[in-house]
């Protein structure tokens, strides 16, 4: 007999669990299956049994490397999300599955296909707590029948290399592609003109080959900064300087010349210091995705503010409201409202601010006022 449990809260799936009699039951259930760790254990994917709560009833020797386990026993009765420390899971009493986040996960919808008794592919893009690593992979869910009971088998697979080659492929060479045009283009304009004294020229050949020196630097300081190798160099600085010379940059460019960017007039001009480098990508990347996100003809306003005496912040707004779904996602790796193969921008300003600069990233995105994106550092980092 099945143990009836109090129905907690939730924003998705079911949030009941077995508990007790009815988990142990379950667990002894798949330890029956002939030569089970045998079997998965030679299995290089990570292999969970869960029952219809969703609980992990079984785990393969993958599994139990990956999150550097004694005892892969440890995690039985707990969902996947759980085991992994979804940053999200600990938001609600009813845990993974059960948050407003869950109905953009990739795991949970392909685990709860598998609870209705159909196959499920689907990708999830999980930012795990604490410190923010980021994880992809690829889950496999198919319905499974054990001692007349319904059971989800699934089968996960990192795909992070694959989506790391995936940005390179379709972002990186891609955005360095259009720069080398543009050089061309310029290169045949000095040469048709006569003259490469031309100023005008010049100083196009010149921005150029400055962005695609950054687009250069900024893959290789994020796989520097997901591995934990980026180098950090606070010194001081004035906010205002950092804006002018953000915006100076992004005026320059192609995407910018049917839109306006303008610092309001009531930035503070805040003395601080932290790495130079890594803060102006980070506002650079908050002033590139507003300028894509807003139509020909339209403004992005750009600020900074001293908050309390502590704290320097810097903000972007453009006019634009993104969809739920999209702020549900925002900040995981992969994923863009550009297509595949995108998706590092807001990713890489979430890891830089707070893992490197020992600061804050915020947004809200409303009709009354689009979206803003913020980050908030401290005045002296440490």
């Amino acid at each position: 007999m099945e143990t009836q449990i109090t129905q907690p809260p939730t924003e998705f799936a079911p949030a009941a669990r077995a508990d007790g009699e009815e988990l142990e039951r379950h667990i002894a259930i798949a330890s029956r299956i002939p030569q089970l760790n045998e079997l998965y254990d030679a299995v290089a994917d990570i292999v969970v049994i869960l029952n219809r709560h969703r609980q992990i009833i079984y785990a393969n020797k993958a599994l139990e490397d990956a999150l550097h386990l004694e005892d892969r026993t440890a995690i039985y009765g707990l969902r996947p999300g759980e085991a992994f420390n979804c940053q999200h899971c600990a938001e609600t009493h009813g845990g993974c599955g059960t948050t407003r986040f869950c109905g953009q996960c990739g795991a949970v919808r392909a685990i709860l296909s598998g609870v209705r008794g159909k196959k499920a592919v689907e990708e999830c893009h999980m930012l795990r707590s604490p410190g923010g690593d980021a994880l992809d992979l690829r889950v496999v869910s198919t319905p499974l029948v054990l001692e007349n009971e319904s059971f989800v088998i699934c089968i996960v697979t990192d795909i992070s290399h694959e989506k790391r080659l995936e940005v390179l492929e379709r972002t990186f060479l891609h955005d360095i592609s259009n720069t080398l045009m543009v050089l061309r283009g310029v290169a045949d304009l000095a040469t048709v003109s006569g003259s490469l004294e031309d100023a005008t020229l010049i100083k196009e050949l010149d921005l150029s080959v400055q962005i695609m020196t950054d687009e250069v630097n900024g893959h290789k300081e994020l796989l520097a900064a997901e591995s934990g190798d980026l180098p950090i160099h606070p010194t001081s600085m004035s906010s205002l300087s950092i804006l002018q010379d953000v915006v100076a940059l992004y005026r320059s460019l192609q995407i910018a010349r049917a839109r306006t960017i303008q610092i309001v007039p009531s930035s503070a001009d805040v003395r601080f210091s932290t790495d130079k480098t890594q803060l102006t990508r980070i506002v650079g990347n908050m002033l590139k995705n507003a300028l894509e996100a807003s139509p020909s003809g339209e403004r992005v306003l750009v600020g900074c503010d001293r908050d309390r005496d502590t704290q320097v912040s810097f903000w972007v707004q453009n006019f634009q409201v993104m969809p739920p779904e999209v702020q549900l996602q925002i900040f995981n790796r992969s994923f863009s409202t550009k297509g595949n193969g995108r998706g590092i921008g807001t990713y890489s300003i979430k890891l830089l601010c707070e893992r490197y600069l020992k600061g804050e990233v915020s947004f809200v995105s409303s009709a009354e006022q689009g979206t803003i994106f913020k980050v908030t550092l401290p005045l002296a980092l440490a």
